[in-house]
């Protein structure tokens, strides 16, 4: 028999939401409205009875009734099992259903924030509610869904990622066996932008015209690149869509296994045209970040932190984000993102609100207007008296598409819904439609009986040109419009989390170094922000730390599973020792209470390495010579007492603990110890190989590693282009030796400075000329050009690096007004040879340049011999 198939489209197949017999799931959703009602507003106006009315008959009438309970009782599900859960995302949060029922934690009216964004009644689609949990417990959320409607009504949803403008290109390419470089240089003429295509690059980019029309080798690439454009070139999972359904799914739609998951073989778009329930359960990182915070601040100083009764405008909170000190702040972090906050100067949630939803393609060109008006307020001029009540949150700039539906709601007279199905068409740019709603918006819609449906702007008081020209803006602007729903619940966490650094500083950074734990360049960057912030992040240590960061005494301490070759199991049992029998006393304690752990000499050389015992008084030279000898005499020692030496008269002799006395050496000098921090930890703690340059880095490097990091955020305004020559100072992390075809020397280099590290690619003959310098923690400057590639790091290609040190030129100035004090000072110089040039000032003449036998190293101890001969105020390193 031949195989029949029929998928039914546009037909809902919800699950049902289990009630007890007899209980009206619409009567239930409606229960649960109201209590959550008289909870968020105490004494609700007739307006917001009115609306959650309004609300609860749209949801009826459409059949979703199932779906919100669903959600209602997952989100439940989380918030009793202290899930952290977000304030809600996208449209969902213009739903006053969804914030009485506690699925969004934004209030709609206050905000202005519209249900038809999100639910329109004159237009049948499936609702879109998008949940952020705890990114750690996430999983358990999905497993509790998968639970109560049964693994096989279940799945995860397949994704297909297409190839894109460039990487069609080089994919091409590689298939006609082109030469890598000449299809790399195609591939970079396209526009490194969201929504690229071949088609507009071609149209953006003359060069690339020139080379399509007058190369065949050039115009074959591309016509080929073009055919295959935008078609699916591998399958994944979707990292948060789950689908759910009333049967099992294979009675809908086809499965595969990805991996270990099962999932949808149609994409999300195709599920929901079938019909089927599809959510998404996104694990954001900074609620974790918020609930480590709350948990410490509630534990370390019995302060128990409420958002949900807090009114969101506590004028220090905008002021640290109008200085722009938002590192680790959701959504106001990025460099561009930064600036624009010290520019518009925050002073309440809608001013975040406006912020997040102007710094994105499209709108940034309102920016300049937007702060003008904000300014000049008095200077701001609304095309008619009906905008007003509109824009004026917005300072006469359209922002959201919320506005855009209002205007025509208002201006026109349109309803709600029919405003949205408006907004979708301009941002689809239909010409024919849209002459069409201009005709309408302008002189509105009368049937065939002369009944007036839509009044029209011209019946509202507009005169035809302001309404043309306000129609023009409203198709400008409606493709870049951003969803106020969506902007409205990023604000609300962006302010949660600059409260916290705002007023418990130490225990936010704690808990957002905690979240990059396994990502040593946030961490080395953050642990830099603490330092600006004055905050003293300390190395682990044996008694105070625990598995990961923990604030002790307003400072924050390293915790010991970050140490290299010791991990969590050995932490925890260390941890768990320290809590059942007191801190360790000594070194020699330490050991003989941790013999039965998994305690290994590798572990043990990382956590002196690290300073973990530095607490004890014993310095790391002393450990390092004399742990393995500490070790086995305490092995001996219990070896001992186990057998149970008996003596003469047979009695058992008392087991004394070991005594140990470690040999008397100098401690290591500070470099070795920041190496060794560096080796064990992955980061420097104590200081910075590049602490002495701090002040003059700047003045000679034109970029920092923090450039070549790519930001989702700003991957529309990249800082650096490809080919753009940087200079950068830094470490030598790494060096990795490669032998060419030729035989040649060359060097992959790893470069890290105070924020990260950035790869340094070096050819053989700079490699010749330089590798004597290319040594692993040597402070250099590098110059050399940038290199950009899809799904690489950016890169730099090295064309010159010499010392920091020979870099940066300072003078030691000396002012001898006492002759006799010559031949000390010159003792002195000699005793410190180097490459800093010394200038001599005598009896208050000229300035005279010293011999170069007399040039110095610009030691701290220089100095401070030369102050005590000289006096601080004629002795000037400049």
């Amino acid at each position: 028999d031949m195989c029949n198939v029929e998928f039914e489209f546009n037909k809902t197949k919800l699950p049902k939401y289990d009630l007890p017999e007899g209980v009206d799931s619409c009567e239930y959703l409606r229960n649960l409205c109201y209590e959550g009602l008289y909870k968020r507003y105490k004494n609700p106006s007739k307006e917001v009875i009115e609306r959650l009315d309004y609300e609860l008959s749209v949801i009826k009438q459409m059949g979703y009734v199932d779906y919100f309970l669903i959600v209602w009782d997952f989100i439940k599900f989380a918030k009793d099992n202290r899930i952290m859960t977000g304030p809600g995302r996208g449209s969902a949060a213009g739903s006053l259903v969804a914030y009485t029922l506690g699925i969004t934690n934004i209030d709609p009216i206050k905000y202005n924030l519209l249900f038809e964004r999100f639910l329109n009644p004159e237009r049948v689609s499936m609702p879109d509610i998008d949940s952020d949990f705890c990114y750690e417990r996430r999983q358990e959320v999905i497993d509790y869904v998968v639970k109560k409607y049964g693994k096989d009504n279940v799945a995860q949803i397949i994704t297909f990622g297409t190839m894109a403008a460039r990487a069609v290109i080089r994919d091409v390419g590689r298939a006609l066996n082109y030469p890598y470089a000449e299809v790399d240089v195609i591939a970079k003429m396209i526009p490194f932008e969201l929504g690229m295509t071949i088609d507009k690059a071609l149209s953006l980019n003359p060069e690339l015209k020139a080379r399509y029309e007058n190369e065949e080798k050039v115009k074959q690439l591309i016509d080929i690149s073009r055919s295959l454009e935008g078609l699916p070139r591998h399958a994944s999972t979707h990292a948060a869509g789950v689908v759910i359904s009333k049967e099992p799914l294979v009675n809908y739609v086809p499965l595969q296994k990805n991996e270990d998951s099962i999932v949808t073989q149609f994409p999300m778009t195709t599920l929901e045209e079938l019909g089927l329930l599809k959510m998404d359960f996104l694990g954001l990182r900074t609620l974790t970040v918020i609930r480590d915070t709350i948990e410490m601040v509630k534990k370390n100083k019995g302060v128990i932190i409420d958002f949900d009764s807090m009114e969101y405008d506590d004028p220090k909170v905008y002021e640290l984000i109008s200085k722009g000190e938002t590192e680790g702040v959701f959504q106001l972090e990025s460099p561009g993102m930064k600036q624009f906050m010290t520019e518009l100067k925050p002073k309440n949630l809608e001013d975040i609100i406006a912020g997040i939803s102007l710094y994105r393609p499209g709108p940034m060109d309102q920016i300049p207007r937007y702060l003008a008006n904000r300014n000049h307020p008095e200077s701001i001029v609304y095309d008619h008296p009906l905008l007003k009540p509109i824009l004026d949150v917005t300072y006469g700039c359209m922002v959201y598409q919320e506005q855009v539906m209002q205007i025509v709601r208002d201006v026109a007279g349109y309803s709600l819904g029919r405003s949205d199905l408006v907004r979708r068409a301009m941002a689809k740019k239909k010409m024919d439609v849209m002459e069409q709603e201009r005709k309408n918006f302008i002189y509105g819609i009368v049937d065939e009986e002369g009944n007036v449906i839509v009044p029209g702007a011209l019946r509202n008081g507009l005169d035809e040109a302001t309404a043309n020209k306000l129609f023009d803006e409203m198709l400008d602007f409606a493709n870049y419009a951003f969803n106020k729903s969506h902007a409205a619940a990023y604000a609300v966490i962006a302010y949660q989390t600059a409260y916290l650094k705002r007023y418990y500083p130490v225990e936010f950074m704690a808990a957002l170094l905690n979240s990059f734990v396994d990502n040593l360049d946030k961490v080395a960057f953050y642990v830099q922000v603490c330092r600006k912030m004055g905050i003293k992040v300390l190395p682990p240590d044996i008694n105070e730390s625990d598995s990961y960061f923990t604030v002790v005494e307003d400072k924050i301490r390293f915790g010991l599973s970050a140490v290299k070759n010791v991990g969590l199991n050995m932490t925890m049992e260390i941890v768990s020792e320290r809590e059942r029998n007191g801190k360790f006393k000594s070194v020699v304690d330490f050991f003989e209470r941790m013999q039965d752990s998994q305690l290994n000499k590798k572990a043990v050389e990382s956590l002196i390495k690290a300073g973990a015992f530095s607490s004890f008084g014993v310095r790391r030279s002393q450990l390092l010579s004399a742990y393995d000898k500490l070790m086995e005499n305490i092995k001996k020692n219990r070896n001992n007492n186990l057998n149970g030496q008996i003596s003469l008269f047979g009695e058992v002799e008392q087991s004394h603990g070991v005594e140990f006395e470690f040999p008397d050496l100098e401690e290591f000098p500070k470099s070795r110890l920041l190496s060794m921090e560096k080796e064990t930890l992955g980061l420097y703690i104590s200081g910075h190989p590049l602490e002495e340059y701090m002040e003059d880095i700047p003045k000679i490097t034109n970029a920092t590693t923090l450039d070549f990091k790519v930001s989702e955020e700003e991957m529309f305004q990249p800082k650096l282009q490809d080919n753009q020559e940087v200079v950068i100072a830094g470490v030598i992390a790494t060096k990795k030796i490669k032998f060419t075809k030729n035989n040649n020397m060359m060097a992959f280099v790893t470069i890290e400075d105070l924020y990260g590290t950035v790869e340094v690619i070096v050819f053989p003959t700079v490699y010749e000329k330089y590798s004597s310098i290319i040594k692993e923690d040597n402070p250099v400057v590098v110059r050399g050009k940038v290199s950009l590639k899809e799904e690489e790091e950016p890169k730099i290609l090295c064309d010159e690096i010499k010392p920091l040190s020979q870099a940066i030129v300072k003078k030691l100035y000396l002012n001898l007004q006492d002759s006799t004090k010559i031949e000390i000072v010159k003792q002195i110089l000699r005793k410190n040879p180097g490459n800093m040039p010394v200038v001599l000032k005598l009896n208050s003449k000229k300035l005279l340049a010293a011999n170069r036998d007399l040039w110095v190293n610009g030691s701290k101890e220089l100095i401070k011999e030369l102050h005590a001969v000289l006096g601080e105020e004629n002795v000037k390193v400049v």
